[in-house]
């Protein structure tokens, strides 16, 4: 059976700041190392976590830029290609593509929602335009819309280079739909949790893996779970998946929840900046403590 082109557990990224709101190559350069020496078999940025929505155009080209040469290959690495309209994405992922990126990721056209042609069309385009291999991101709880699974299947169908689906949902159903749905015709095409509690069962399912926000400050749970599956260590997995459910309660702690992120990394013992670009605001002292909380009743710390 053909694999997938990218699987297992690939973080998304958060993009770390200074305190005025420049990207902060030193800090991104540290995070960068951790995860790289830990067992992530991809890194995504400038996903939801990334911080994409609140960027100037600039400043995702700058991060984008920075990430993939900093990474040189020594990871897979995926860049966030989403926006509105579809002539914007296909420019970011046309930058992706030239400054040697493995992959982008591209949410579904948020603001208005879009007839299932027209969502057909703008993946569609995109994979006509762009030349690297693209994942889907259905995120309907951001986008306002799921991506229908005959859209899905459809353009598994007709683009050889859609080469996955990274499910943002709040359920098993819709994975297990579009799994029974794509794999049959495209045994290769990846199909990934998004949620971090998810994994495990979309692992049973007969998916590839997650693409989850833990794994910026806690790999070993996420690689922990993908890893006893492979060798079949089902008491180990189950065991690191009840540990990680400690963990998705955190991301509503404070809304956006990308400083959560960066507070919990720090707390691992990586020294970054905990900056997040407005309307974000720093964490209160009661935020941090249920922080600190989770991770320990997960035993991260």
């Amino acid at each position: 059976m053909p694999k997938p082109r990218f699987y297992g557990i690939i973080p998304p990224v958060p993009t770390l700041f200074t305190a005025d709101e420049r990207l902060d190559e030193t800090s991104m350069a540290r995070l960068l190392d951790k995860l790289i020496a830990s067992d992530v078999n991809g890194l995504f940025f400038l996903g939801s976590a990334g911080e994409f929505a609140h960027m100037s155009e600039a400043l995702r080209l700058q991060t984008a830029e920075f990430c993939v040469n900093y990474v040189n290959k020594r990871k897979p690495v995926l860049i966030g290609i989403a926006h509105s309209g579809t002539g914007e994405a296909i420019r970011f992922g046309l930058h992706a593509q030239e400054i040697g990126a493995d992959g982008v990721v591209a949410v579904n056209p948020y603001y208005n929602p879009l007839s299932e042609h027209n969502l057909y069309l703008h993946y569609k385009q995109l994979a006509d335009a762009v030349a690297l291999p693209i994942l889907l991101y259905n995120f309907p709880a951001l986008t306002g819309q799921s991506i229908p699974i005959p859209v899905i299947v459809r353009l598994a169908q007709d683009c050889p280079n859609i080469v996955g689906l990274k499910d943002t949902v709040d359920t098993l159903s819709h994975i297990r739909e579009t799994l029974h749905a794509v794999k049959p015709i495209r045994p290769d095409f990846a199909v990934f949790a998004g949620y971090d509690e998810y994994l495990f069962g979309t692992l049973i399912l007969g998916g590839d893996g997650c693409i989850p926000a833990s794994a910026n400050f806690a790999p070993q749970l996420t690689c922990g779970i993908y890893q006893a599956w492979l060798r079949q260590d089902y008491a180990q997995a189950i065991k690191l998946q009840q540990c990680l459910s400690y963990i998705p309660a955190l991301y509503n702690y404070d809304l956006p929840f990308y400083n959560v992120v960066k507070y919990a990394i720090t707390l691992t013992g990586v020294d970054i900046s905990v900056n997040a670009l407005r309307p974000a605001s720093p964490l209160t002292a009661e935020i941090k403590e249920k922080i600190k909380g989770a991770l320990q009743r997960s035993g991260v710390i």
